[in-house]
């Protein structure tokens, strides 16, 4: 995969700033994306042209895939593991710090980091085709930077019930019920009719109200910096065991 491949898009709107990315191996993400995930979300946290932001995805199948088994196959020592993981944390850490609401746009599966996008997120709209599954068990690793924010949004039963059974997905429903989306649509059509309703009230609501109420909520997270660190070099580790390494060699001989 190359960057001429994938993207990060950035546009500002009527106050809503939209960050859109894509990666052709169904929105999985690879460093380099990651790396422009958090950049453009302190960015946009920064814009003065902007209110509040949507996070979205391109294509109507998959929200994000996770991370790039591409990029898993190529890590080679711990340090390597920590530096791709520690992609993951930056996005969150961006999304956690963002003085700014991000309405998250599901409009397909979430799988493994994408579920730590998602739940991210301060308010998320999906549709019924965006199901859920905390893949990374199968892997030979485990949700570790992702697990905080999927526990704080969906609680900790329901977490770890998704981090067990990593084969299976949850419906959209299921995540409705416990509180990871907080509206489940039929069709495309009308999730971006609900959202963009929401999104044209925040935009004119007040900034300061809706910073305070931001810092609120995600009261408690403030040590995120130091423990998703610590998580990635746990990821980082287990990569590197072969299980994982036989894993991932066959996942790519079926996907030839």
């Amino acid at each position: 995969m190359t960057m001429t491949d994938a993207y990060v898009h950035y546009s500002v709107s009527d106050q809503v700033a939209t960050i859109e990315f894509y990666t052709p191996q169904h929105n999985s993400l690879p460093a380099a994306v990651l790396s422009q995930l958090a950049d453009t979300i302190r960015r946009a946290g920064q814009d003065e042209s902007a209110r509040v932001i949507v996070l979205r995805s391109a294509g109507n199948k998959t929200f994000c895939a996770g991370a790039s088994f591409d990029e898993l196959m190529a890590i080679e020592s711990e340090e390597k593991g920590l530096t791709f993981f520690s992609g993951f944390a930056r996005v969150i850490n961006a999304m956690r710090t963002c003085p700014k609401f991000i309405v998250g746009r599901v409009q397909g599966k979430a799988i493994g980091g994408g579920v730590g996008l998602a739940c991210s997120c301060d308010y998320v709209f999906a549709t019924e085709q965006a199901e859920i599954k905390l893949s990374e068990l199968a892997v030979g690793i485990g949700p570790f930077v992702v697990g905080p924010a999927v526990e704080r949004k969906i609680g900790t039963t329901a977490a770890y019930e998704l981090a067990i059974d990593a084969g299976s997905f949850r419906s959209a429903r299921w995540a409705q019920s416990r509180g990871m989306y907080a509206s489940v649509a039929a069709t495309e059509e009308e999730m971006d009719k609900s959202m963009d309703q929401l999104v044209a009230v925040l935009a004119k609501s007040s900034a300061e109200a809706m910073r305070e109420i931001k810092t609120i909520f995600w009261k408690g997270t403030e040590n995120w910096d130091q423990l998703l660190s610590e998580r990635a070099a746990i990821s980082g580790r287990l990569i590197l065991s072969d299980y994982s390494k036989t894993f991932l060699q066959q996942f790519k001989g079926k996907n030839k």
